[in-house]
């Protein structure tokens, strides 16, 4: 098991050098399950959308300074950040990297005042409904339906009332 010093949460521009891997990693990963060019799918969304000012966030998760998991979220609407990027390097996975990325995201979103977080995740990702599952969201879909006839598989969970520093 690790131990905790050797992990570290470190938000980050999407320009930071640390996050282009794992998002080619993400972009590849996504093109063999669906086909197409998922980078272009994934470079729709500006930058800035997961920056403070724009109220996102993109966190690594650093293990003995080296980037093995992370994600994002990006405002959906006033009340509501919708999740984002989620990854975990294929080397490091299995070992619950994930669950802390989402945790880490849905403290920084309450933080921020969101009371909602909203996602979608692609019908051939059965690990991420899995994740989602596990962790709290409710499926906005009929869970017994094929995924391939749903298409995006969109979740909700309300995080309760927004926490202050």
């Amino acid at each position: 098991m690790t131990s905790a010093p050797e992990l570290t949460f470190l938000h980050v521009p999407v320009s930071d050098p640390r996050v282009e891997p794992l998002l080619r990693e993400l972009g590849d990963e996504y093109s063999r399950r669906y086909g197409g060019d998922a980078h272009a799918e994934m470079a729709r969304y500006p930058d800035e959308e997961f920056t403070e000012p724009y109220g996102g966030l993109l966190l690594l998760l650093l293990e003995r300074g080296e980037p093995v998991a992370g994600g994002a979220f990006r405002r959906y609407d006033l009340g509501t950040a919708e999740l984002k990027r989620i990854w975990t390097h294929s080397a490091h996975r299995r070992r619950g990297l994930a669950r802390r990325v989402v945790a880490e995201l849905e403290a920084a979103a309450a933080l921020r005042g969101y009371r909602r977080i909203y996602l979608t995740t692609g019908p051939r990702q059965p690990e991420a409904r899995g994740l989602y599952l596990t962790t709290g969201y409710t499926p906005l879909f009929d869970t017994d339906a094929d995924p391939e006839t749903i298409g995006p598989l969109p979740f909700e969970k309300h995080l309760g009332e927004a926490r202050t520093k």
